[in-house]
């Protein structure tokens, strides 16, 4: 839960691995550090507690020169609390080899034990360092020892080195290495955690996510894992951990840097709740009609007959998308298609009832979920075929998934999901009119009136953005608030949970999301005399009973907040109304959402919390 990025190439190296830290950052940012090689082949390295910026400040106030490799690395402790000690990047006892990491070492311990019996000097609590130390040890049982021999010729003895050491290492792991001896190479090894490598002119790059160098190349390569990487200015090879030389194909990303700026808006949160509309347009464009026959068959690899095969439809994910995966559970059971969802890390002793007739819809933005990929991989083993619905082309859930639908966002900069989660839903109510329509559950015009209905959401998304002001005064109200309570039913139940989560992430708030039909067996009894409470009630069949919730909470002193559409205002009676335009039930979680999460947004705002960074959290949960 971490970001590293690494360069090789001209004297821009610190320059290059400060700006992809920055980019990086939503990775973790607890600490962070970046190594170089110098114009005398002397190890300059600078390590924070804290952020970026302060990093940048310090290599600013001692800057390296002729530095033309280098590594950096930003964050998320696993293994050993934030300190300048415990940041990477981590060296060996001679301050020769420097190693960035992101993921565990689930045998470091072990190796720890017998590197400290052999005589070497530890300085942090990680996890990481174990693998500075056996690099080290490798380089020695090579006799590595002429100071003289040219860096060149060195560079078969760090490859073998690092192999063997990385042959050594248990668990999950994207790391890379620098030899101070040899500057012309940085390697690069990867094993359940994500790594990318960028295919320059005269250098090249190394990253966790595409997002660090995208300013400076679109070509990249996705490590596999068992592959290692042999970066050098002029090329790359790549190796599996046995060290045979395999081949690899590059691809262009389509999107550029000033995608994942901020574009004029105060955060990235909130420049990303404004590209909902464009995110849902991207995901659903040329994959709608005709419903039910083969349209996704080409992209994704599933024909009518195999939608119509499925004995049921299981999802996994975690936070925000298993919110997707509740909306789609109950899509799906609205067309008489069965259908589940679990939360990934609770799916063992499911997944062996997961029959070889299931569908496995795993949801994931990055695509490197630890949970979901472990969940995904005891699907598999029962029998269980997996689509994966991500945004992230490339991702180890891409390549271990036997279909894929991929969600066209754009990047996703800000750690609490928004667009992300808005595509994933377009994806799965695109997937659930193919399911129903192929099995004669949306015969003739119902299926085209269900595809033209869904191919208006981009245009209703952009109507409710336009609430934001009125949103805002709203959320401004609560903004001193410490508790919150969002009830829905049907298909918005999962959209209540999706708004508590969103305000216990960015304004560090409590907040309950329950079904409004409970709130009489228990979450009553916290309702207390202006507790906010805002109730998710668009028309539907479930409106009638909304409205009785309403005056249940109204009764008991709640200051509700109502989420409707012009019809369903007539009869839910609420402290104030935040207005939606009308859209068939089904559809509704599509706006629903937004203004909860632009209501997050500001009542974060006014109480000064990070709101793209919030404090213990990561962007991407790479560890189990």
């Amino acid at each position: 839960m971490c970001g590293i990025t690494g360069y090789i190439g001209g004297d821009k190296t610190t320059d290059v691995l400060i700006d992809g830290l920055r980019r990086l950052e939503y990775r973790g940012y607890d600490s962070c550090g970046l190594a170089a090689v110098d114009s005398k082949n002397s190890l300059y390295l600078k390590r924070v507690s804290g952020r970026v910026d302060a990093l940048d400040k310090l290599v600013a106030e001692d800057p390296v020169k002729g530095a033309r490799a280098g590594v950096g690395h930003t964050r998320w402790a696993t293994h050993g609390a934030p300190s300048e000690d415990n940041a990477h990047p981590h060296t060996d006892c001679s301050g020769q080899v420097v190693v960035v990491h992101n993921g565990i070492i689930e045998n470091y311990l072990e190796l720890k034990d017998r590197l400290l019996a052999s005589g070497h000097k530890f300085r942090s609590e990680t996890d990481t360092e174990v693998i500075a130390h056996l690099l080290e040890e490798k380089l020695r049982s090579l006799n590595v020892q002429a100071a003289a021999v040219r860096s060149d010729l060195l560079e078969p003895v760090f490859f073998e080195a690092f192999r063997r050491t990385v042959g050594d290492l248990k668990g999950s792991f994207a790391l890379s290495a620098v030899w101070s001896r040899c500057p012309g190479m940085l390697l690069a090894a990867r094993m359940h955690s994500p790594l990318v490598v960028g295919l320059g002119e005269d250098e090249n790059f190394i990253a966790s996510d595409v997002s660090a160098f995208l300013k400076y190349t679109k070509r990249v390569v996705f490590l596999n894992d068992g592959e290692l990487a042999a970066v050098r200015r002029d090329g790359v090879d790549y190796y599996n951990f046995a060290g045979k030389k395999t081949a690899k194909d590059s691809v262009t990303i389509q999107w550029d840097s000033t995608m994942a700026e901020k574009g004029g808006y105060k955060h990235f949160m909130l420049k990303e709740i404004h590209e909902q509309a464009e995110a849902v347009e991207n995901t659903l464009r040329g994959r709608l009609l005709p419903l039910g026959g083969d349209i996704l068959r080409t992209e994704v690899g599933l024909s009518a007959a195999d939608l119509k095969a499925f004995s049921s439809v299981q999802f996994l994910a975690c936070g925000t998308a298993h919110h997707a995966g509740l909306v789609g559970r109950a899509l799906f059971e609205n067309f008489g298609i069965p259908a589940y969802a679990d939360v990934a890390s609770e799916f063992s002793d499911r997944a062996k009832l997961t029959g070889k007739g299931a569908l496995v819809v795993a949801v994931s933005q990055s695509g490197e979920t630890a949970d979901t990929l472990f969940a995904v991989r005891e699907a598999k083993a029962s029998g269980a075929r997996v689509l994966a619905i991500t945004n992230t082309v490339g991702s180890t859930l891409t390549r271990e998934s036997d279909y894929v639908l991929y969600t066209h966002c754009g990047p996703e900069i800000g750690v609490a999901s928004t667009k992300a989660f808005l595509g994933q839903l377009a994806a799965i109510y695109l997937l659930a009119g193919h399911f129903a329509a192929a099995r004669g559950r949306l015969p003739g015009g119902d299926a085209r009136r269900y595809a033209e209905d869904l191919l208006k959401v981009p245009r209703l998304i952009e109507e409710t953005l336009e609430k934001e002001k009125e949103i805002a005064r709203v959320a401004e109200t609560f903004s001193s608030s410490d508790h919150f309570l969002f009830i829905s039913r049907h298909v918005n139940y999962p959209i209540a949970l999706e708004g508590a989560l969103k305000i216990k992430e960015i304004a560090y708030v409590h907040a309950e999301g329950y079904p409004a039909g409970e709130m009489k067996h228990g979450p009553i009894a916290i309702i207390y005399k202006g507790m906010p409470v805002l109730a998710i009630a668009p028309s539907g069949r479930a409106l009638e009973l909304m409205a009785g919730n309403i005056e249940e909470a109204k009764a008991r002193g709640a200051d509700v907040v109502a989420v409707v559409d012009p019809s369903s205002r007539k009869l839910v009676k609420a402290s104030r109304y935040i207005t939606l335009p009308e859209v068939s039930e089904l559809f509704s979680p599509l706006l629903t959402v937004i203004p909860l999460q632009i209501f997050a947004y500001y009542v974060a705002l006014a109480k000064k919390c990070d709101i793209d960074k919030p404090r213990n959290l990561a962007k991407s949960v790479t560890v189990r």
